[in-house]
């Protein structure tokens, strides 16, 4: 597939205007000197509908777009568990969890970790996020995004990656995350409309021109196993979603990591003005998350009939894009590529704030704002080259590659989960039972993917979530520690929240109900 003139000349005006909107919400007065604050946490100053935005924007990266819909093209319907779970987890990351990040007014995940326990547990999680930041997540995230600008524009991944890199650069090293925030509130609109414009085209193909409804029918018709929400064991893929394990195990631990622990996620409610802003922005995307399979998973479904030989599941919502109208297709075109972008500053905002906040200013300490701000832009510029010269030797031999960054991230996401949770709500949890638990889920998930590698993914992390939270438990209740501990405790933080976050949330938990009662 090839954009036509019109097509371009559009992509072309959408990343100039994009470019030029970043560079103006990126403004200084002229008094003021961009500090850490300004620069990693937006001053603090974020309004709940661009943090709801940006939260989705930085989500559905190409990892999401291109990766989920390849899953639905290889899968079906099933992978839809990611996005109508996360929905639920995001109401309660916003109800329990978000008042104590805000109230202990942190930067970034592991400096909570040194609050609460000590500088060696911080200093090992600030390591492996960046690991996973740089050679998992950016890396695939970058990937994709040179396979999408190939299949659409024809140009080779490798320039296509680059011209990523230079737009991301453009787009956020100067702004930081004012910038990629304020932005995304564009992009995530243009993308949804776009891409439920994408599913009727998509629908209404497979049905000859009869509408979205008959399209519905023809592909539960024709690909009956594409709609089944819970695998039965014989399924090639129940290796990848195991059955009732998706509802009751292993993906609640993952969703709770991704959404509630994860800095270039959860960055942006720290930003927040407050905490009812940070709450209203989480439940607002939360009610964006229920659509995204419709978004994202029908059109790679529907690619089965329309294109049933390609190569590489990846290849599915690129190769759909085909059968946009003219002019249309360069301006979801754009969408999709900025939000590549969004997602890679999003990422490399976060690396630059790890990194400058709990590794580099630790090393060389009494600074200035400024040289913390320079550093951060350095490490942004760092990551993205790293990200490049790695990601075709990590990902060229990948089929799907959203199962690669879960497969991997899986490893380490059990530990993740029992250290904040026991850290949160047990006093008793101590720095070497949190430590114990980080080193025994690599471990320990190692060690399963090695000698029982028949266990499925999914229920591998809900084991060794047990494991390592009995870890914790006993190495915690054998070292009581005489520690410092400076993070704020249960009774001084207030869960209360505002009757229209309880009917919000209320309203989330009754459509994640009714569409698994719809497909079961």
């Amino acid at each position: 597939m090839k954009l036509e003139t019109l097509d371009i000349s559009i992509f072309v005006i959408y990343i100039v205007g994009l470019l030029a909107v970043a560079l103006w919400i990126s403004r200084d007065e002229k008094s003021h000197e961009k500090n850490t604050e300004d620069y990693f946490l937006a001053g603090k100053s974020l309004p709940w509908w661009a943090i709801g935005a940006s939260l989705i924007a930085s989500n559905i990266s190409a990892e999401q777009i291109i990766g989920m819909s390849g899953s639905g093209y290889a899968i079906g319907l099933a992978i839809a568990s990611y996005e109508w779970m996360a929905a639920i987890t995001l109401v309660i990351v916003g109800k329990y969890m978000l008042p104590i990040f805000l109230k202990n007014k942190i930067y970034t995940m592991p400096q909570y970790l040194e609050k609460r326990f000590d500088n060696k547990v911080k200093t090992t999680l600030a390591l492996f996020w960046l690991a996973v930041y740089i050679f998992v997540n950016l890396t695939a995230v970058l990937w994709l995004g040179g396979l999408a600008i190939e299949t659409v524009a024809g140009v080779d991944w490798f320039y296509g990656m680059v011209f990523l890199i230079l737009f991301s650069m453009a787009y956020s090293l100067y702004g930081g995350l004012k910038a990629v925030a304020y932005t995304d509130i564009i992009q995530v609109v243009l993308l949804v409309f776009g891409g439920l414009f994408l599913t009727y085209l998509a629908l209404d193909t497979v049905s000859g021109g009869l509408g979205v409804f008959e399209g519905a029918k023809v592909l539960t018709r024709e690909l009956p196993e594409h709609f089944d929400m819970i695998l039965s064991s014989d399924n090639e893929h129940y290796l990848s979603l195991p059955g009732i394990s998706v509802l009751v195990g292993g993906l609640w631990v993952m969703n709770l990591s991704y959404w509630g622990f994860n800095q270039y996620i959860i960055q942006r409610a720290l930003a927040a003005k407050n905490v009812k802003e940070a709450q209203k922005g989480i439940v607002f995307a939360a009610y964006i998350k229920l659509l995204m399979p419709i978004i994202v998973v029908l059109p790679g479904i529907a690619a089965v009939l329309i294109y049933p030989d390609l190569d590489i599941s990846d290849h599915a919502y690129p190769s759909m894009m085909s059968l946009m109208p003219i002019g249309i297709k360069g301006l979801v075109f754009a969408a999709l590529v900025a939000a590549i972008v969004s997602s890679l500053a999003s990422m490399t905002n976060s690396i630059s704030t790890i990194f400058t906040m709990d590794i580099y200013s630790k090393l060389v300490p009494n600074k200035t704002q400024t040289h913390y701000v320079k550093i951060g832009r350095i490490a942004v510029c760092a990551s993205l080259f790293i990200a490049l010269v790695v990601a075709e030797p990590f990902l060229g031999n990948f089929d799907q590659a959203f199962q690669y960054v879960q497969e991997f991230t899986g490893f380490f996401t059990p530990g993740i989960v029992v250290i904040f949770l026991l850290g949160m709500f047990w006093s008793k949890a101590t720095s070497t039972g949190a430590f114990s638990a980080a080193i025994g889920s690599a471990i320990f998930s190692i060690l399963f993917k090695i000698y029982m590698s028949h266990i499925a993914f999914m229920d591998r992390v809900s084991i060794v979530f047990i494991l390592c939270l009995i870890v914790c438990i006993v190495v915690s209740l054998l070292n009581q520690e005489v520690q410092e501990n400076n993070t704020v405790k249960l009774d001084e933080v207030s869960f209360s929240t505002e009757t229209s976050f309880n009917v919000a949330s209320l309203g989330v938990i009754i459509c994640l109900v009714a569409f698994y009662v719809t497909w079961w």
